[in-house]
């Protein structure tokens, strides 16, 4: 039963493997799901590299620069300072916390709508509208929120003893988080990467709202080349397009998944 479903849940990716594969004639003359009879990789390099994005034939090579630009460190912001947060939540109680912490959690369930046009206005002030570099720093933002209720749900298991024994060694508050809190948290740091990653990588409606033209991320230019692409539909390049745009998240969920899972899992119940 769960091979059936497993089936059914891989038959979109299994067609556009196929299709990516496959001639225009062959695509119009078979089905779906027929094997290519004579696979060939021209789909693929138009895609990478000559395919129209706008007014320009440039592939999605370009694009997969500016994503990593935006990415990476929006990825290691959001994880640090989320870590930081989770960590002064539960092991240095302070007046308030449970309604800072209530704060910094409702940023988790604003719909990005809600602020686009604040938002947009906001980077316009600061001079990072249109850029890849304004874009990284709306991601690292937004996702602070979401690493910091991962940090604390895991620290909220870690023996208090930990931080008392390096107060009693002298260690200040940084030190602490530096030495004694980051090396025993790469379960949860696992957690809020694969996840910042995923959702950075897959997004869209930022992208196409705060970037422009050879700026924008890979998305937004994925979704350019199906509709740059006029009279017969390349159906082959666009399945090739997809799937190249797809490979980093689906080799980050095949290689790291279960540590995923084990993050998540290890803060949920004590001892």
């Amino acid at each position: 039963v769960l091979g059936l479903f497993a089936l059914m849940y891989l038959l979109p990716l299994i067609v556009m493997l196929l299709t990516s594969f496959k001639t225009m004639p062959e695509i119009q003359n078979g089905n779906i799901l027929s094997v290519p009879t004579s696979p060939n990789l021209d789909a693929w390099k138009t895609a990478w590299s000559s395919a129209c994005v706008g007014v320009e034939c440039v592939g999605l090579s370009p694009f997969y620069m500016n994503t990593v630009l935006v990415v990476v460190p929006a990825v290691i912001v959001s994880t640090l300072v989320g870590a930081l947060n989770g960590y002064a939540l539960t092991q240095y109680p302070f007046p308030g916390e449970r309604l800072v912490f209530g704060l910094i959690l409702l940023g988790s369930f604003t719909p990005y709508q809600a602020i686009l046009i604040p938002l947009a206005k906001s980077l316009g002030y600061a001079g990072l509208s249109g850029s890849i570099w304004g874009l990284s720093l709306t991601h690292a933002i937004y996702g602070i929120p979401f690493t910091t209720a991962f940090a604390r749900s895991f620290y909220m298991s870690l023996p208090n003893e930990l931080v008392k024994a390096a107060k009693m060694d002298g260690a200040g508050y940084f030190r602490i988080f530096v030495s004694v809190i980051l090396p025993i948290s790469y379960p949860i740091l696992t957690v809020s990467v694969i996840y910042q990653f995923t959702n950075i990588w897959n997004d869209f409606l930022f992208g196409s709202a705060l970037t422009y033209g050879n700026q924008a991320p890979i998305m937004v230019a994925l979704n350019n080349i199906v509709n740059t692409s006029t009279g017969e539909r390349p159906y082959n390049v666009h399945m090739a397009a997809a799937l190249l745009a797809a490979i980093p998240t689906l080799v980050l969920y095949v290689l790291a998944g279960k540590y995923f899972i084990r993050g998540l899992t290890m803060g949920s119940v004590k001892g």
